[in-house]
């Protein structure tokens, strides 16, 4: 067999033996990672003996002359595997929980990366003879993490999500932090050491800080491609794997900043923005995809990593045993030190919640590592600049010491977690489990029933089945009953997290049927985990909290108002007014949702007295969403107008588009006349997602001629005032005038209306609307303003600056006359 021959039939042998090792692993209970490491080790001892000389088997020669022949250095490693591993665990992360956790992700991946390579350092620098730069060297490479063992046994056992995510996120960033970290010392090392600590620090915050933006801007970049590969979902995910693989070799080969970290940092974009640029099931395989390439390499690196060990550890000294000891103790009090010491300075700051101890010492315990470790390993030996005692005193430590976390840890780590009783489910949990089964069983005993009827099945046999369903619907009942009194507001955080899942799970609905496009459904998905993630921290207070900030004005519409008052620029106020718009009525379509959802799915779960608090709570946002929807219609109807008949033709196009795939799925039509119905159907609405225009309607001299002092005028003099004033638009409750302040304006109402509070507390006042005006007393008097204005809608304002207010006045006697008498009549009131 040719060398290429060998190389290929070893790999795919390797492949059947993988596919073998999950189910095993499951069945001995071991994590997936130490059985790969036990199978990779005894390959290598296999390959080394050869046993197989003393049997007469052609095949089993060829299988074991195959696994000799894989030869991968240490770079074929980290770049065929490690973008895998990274990018398919930083798209599958929820963005929103790493964001909320950011601080002590940070801490555990580049803080204690950092304290792990220090401890690590110094304790050997003391023990060995070895210089502190190689020692620190070591330290870097087993600060890496390996999370997938313990991952893995987190997510079989049940502990909280919220742990499942620090460790994820951890191992994310912990790898970057740990490889960057590694080049830098080998560089000082290899150069004899020099190098300042400043401009150590600096390299690496640049590495890391540079590693960021590529990944973002890559990331960015892939997603703005989705929408033109809209409809070949294989391409959009070639276009992800190329992603993985570019985003870890350009930066770091082309601009010299970390290419871990930009891999990582493209994942995290791809999975937070890619699930509204490609379409559900798009997505959904995508997530199957790299759930594949990283189960591969996953498996691929631990095994052949491990065949190596038994070459490493050949002959290995009892005094080379202690520094592996030494290094295995070092690095538990390293992360001892980060978990239980500086996480609590963070919760202290208020930058984290609390982290019970019990979660801190799974955490402390869970810090196994794996082929990382072994790949910079390998780096080092085949780096022919490193002595060969340094290169050899690497090798064995590492080796020894992640053998040592995964059959130490790694074994315990599963009855670590049960002994803390972390995959114990909560009180309020057990009781949303138990009404849970007693409605599906109810249900299922339904259905049985008519089914049984319905189809004629004889009777002795329907009730048989009934009969067992019966009685576990007997166990359910007594155990629903006699559980554990759940406090309503307990169960009403319950429905509300539920009920904000669901609000996500509608925004992907609405997109998926084209009923919303891709910017306002980013808005509302936005919106949505903004809720759920308040809920989750602060219950029925955040849900409220957060739902008053949604409808609150962003930055960026506050923005283009600037530069709309300022610069005159109506272009980016019109586009956010009608983003606004839109997500205000989208957000209603939304939230409709959510009461019948309620009432027929979390009234059975939560309780008629919490599901009736939930459809209270949902009522009240519907209401708050109707009022500012309305206070814009009032302003632009015939936006308005054109926004709902946009929503009514994509509505008919997804009911007509379903009802066609129904069709052919029940094998009614065949597929040729379904893709010729649809082609027909997209015909038609040709330009339904197209924008709809939204005018600002904010022209001076159309204004101008709103105003009923200045409506009779002839044209040339409307356009002579129309250069005096400056068009505003005042969005509802905001302050125009404010009581104290020196007047520098005074402002004529072209449409909407304001409220003028003359009393300091704001307990009188009186409205003005269409046609009137105000603050010019402060103009006329030189006086500061003596009352606030605020308006009471959307309102399009008209302002004369001091400057011009006598110019315009000398112009116009009866303009003037008028501002005067209103202005005698407004100080005689006062």
């Amino acid at each position: 067999m040719t060398t290429i021959g060998l190389v290929v039939f070893g790999l795919v042998s390797l492949l059947a033996l993988m596919s073998l090792l999950p189910p095993l692993a499951a069945r001995l209970r071991l994590p997936y990672s130490v059985l790969l490491a036990v199978v990779g080790f005894s390959l290598g001892a296999i390959v080394s003996l050869r046993p197989d000389l003393a049997i007469p088997s052609p095949l089993l020669h060829d299988v074991i002359d195959a696994l000799a022949s894989i030869e991968i250095s240490s770079e074929a490693f980290i770049l065929i595997f490690l973008p895998s591993l990274l990018f398919e665990v930083a798209i599958a992360i929820d963005v929103r929980r790493l964001i909320d956790d950011i601080a002590p992700v940070l801490t555990l991946a580049v803080v204690a990366v950092v304290i792990c390579a220090l401890t690590v350092g110094i304790a050997l620098g003391l023990a060995s003879p070895y210089g502190l730069v190689a020692c620190l060297l070591l330290g870097s490479i087993v600060a890496t993490t390996d999370p997938a063992a313990v991952v893995g046994i987190f997510r079989e056992v049940g502990v909280p999500k919220r742990l499942t995510t620090l460790v994820e996120g951890e191992s994310l960033l912990n790898d970057a932090a740990a490889i960057a970290i590694f080049a830098l010392l080998l560089e000082m090392l290899l150069s004899g050491g020099e190098g300042s600590i400043g401009g150590t620090i600096a390299k690496f915050l640049v590495s890391f800080g540079g590693g960021a933006l590529a990944g973002f801007l890559m990331g960015r970049a892939a997603c703005a491609l989705f929408p033109f590969l809209g409809g070949w979902p294989q391409a959009e995910i070639t276009l992800t794997i190329a992603l993985a693989y570019l985003s870890f070799v350009v930066p770091e080969h082309y601009f010299h900043v970390s290419g871990v970290v930009a891999c990582v940092t493209a994942g995290l974009v791809l999975g937070s923005t890619g699930k509204t640029r490609m379409r559900a099931h798009t997505f959904e395989q995508m997530e199957g995809v790299w759930g594949q390439l990283a189960f591969w390499a996953n498996s691929l690196i631990f095994l052949l990593a491990a065949m190596f060990v038994p070459r490493i550890m050949e002959g290995t000294s009892l005094k080379e045993i202690g520094f592996i000891l030494l290094v295995y103790l070092a690095t538990l009090i390293a992360r001892f030190v980060t978990v239980f010491v500086l996480l609590p300075l963070l919760t202290r700051a208020g930058l984290m919640q609390r982290i019970n101890n019990r979660i801190k010492t799974v955490i402390v315990w869970g810090g196994l590592r794996g082929a990382v470790s072994l790949a910079l390993a390998l780096a080092v030996i085949e780096n022919g600049a490193v002595p060969s005692s340094t290169r050899d005193f690497i090798a064995t430590s590492v080796t020894g010491f992640v053998l040592m976390t995964l059959f130490i840890n790694g074994m315990t780590l599963r009855p670590l977690v049960g002994f803390f009783r972390l995959n114990r489910l909560n009180p309020v949990a057990r009781g949303v489990r138990d009404r849970a089964k007693l409605m599906t069983l109810t249900d299922v005993a339904g259905e049985l029933s008519n089914i049984a009827q319905n189809e004629g099945i004889d009777r002795e046999v329907a009730d048989a089945a009934l009969s067992s369903l019966e009685a576990r619907l007997a166990v359910a009942r007594a155990r629903s009953h006699r559980g554990v009194e759940l406090m309503a507001e307990e169960m009403v955080k319950v429905g509300l997290t539920v009920a904000a899942a669901y609000e996500v799970e509608r925004c992907f609905s609405l997109l998926g049927g084209r009923i919303v496009d891709r910017r306002i459904a980013e808005m509302l998905l936005r919106e949505a985990q903004h809720v759920r993630e308040a809920v989750r921290a602060a219950g029925r207070k955040g849900y409220v909290a957060a739902a008053e900030r949604g409808l609150g004005f962003g930055p960026a519409l506050r923005f283009a108002l600037w530069l709309q008052r300022n610069l005159r620029v109506e272009r980016p106020l019109a586009d956010a007014l009608a983003d606004r718009f839109e997500f205000l009525m989208m957000q209603r379509q939304v939230l409709s949702g959510l009461v019948p959802f309620a009432r027929d799915r979390l009234q059975p779960l939560i309780g008629e007295e919490s599901a009736g608090e939930i459809i209270r709570l949902t009522a009240r946002r519907i209401e708050a969403v109707e009022g500012s929807l309305l206070a814009l219609k009032l302003q632009y109807p015939a936006y308005a107008a054109a926004l709902q008949r946009q929503y009514l033709g994509r509505i008919a196009r997804q009911r007509e588009s379903a009802a066609y795939q129904a069709l052919a799925a029940n094998l009614v039509v065949s597929g040729e006349v379904e893709r010729e119905l649809k082609a027909e159907l997209e015909k038609h609405w040709t330009g339904l997602d197209e924008r709809c225009k939204l005018d600002p309607e904010l022209s001076a001299i159309d204004l101008v001629a709103r105003v009923p002092i200045f409506r009779d005028l002839d044209i040339k003099r409307q356009q002579a005032i129309a250069h005096l004033l400056t068009p505003l638009l005042v969005l509802p409750d905001s302050p125009i005038v404010r009581r104290g302040d020196k007047g520098d304006a005074m402002y004529f109402i072209a449409s909407g209306a304001v409220r003028v509070a003359v009393e300091p507390n704001g307990g009188s006042g009186v409205e003005l609307g269409s046609g009137d005006f105000f603050g010019e007393l402060a103009l006329l008097t030189g006086h500061p303003r003596n009352a606030d204005v605020r308006a009471l809608g959307y309102c399009k304002l008209l302002a004369l600056k001091a400057r011009d207010f006598d110019r315009l006045l000398s112009h116009d006697a009866g303009l003037k006359a008028r501002i005067e008498q209103v202005a005698r009549e407004r100080l005689n009131l006062g």
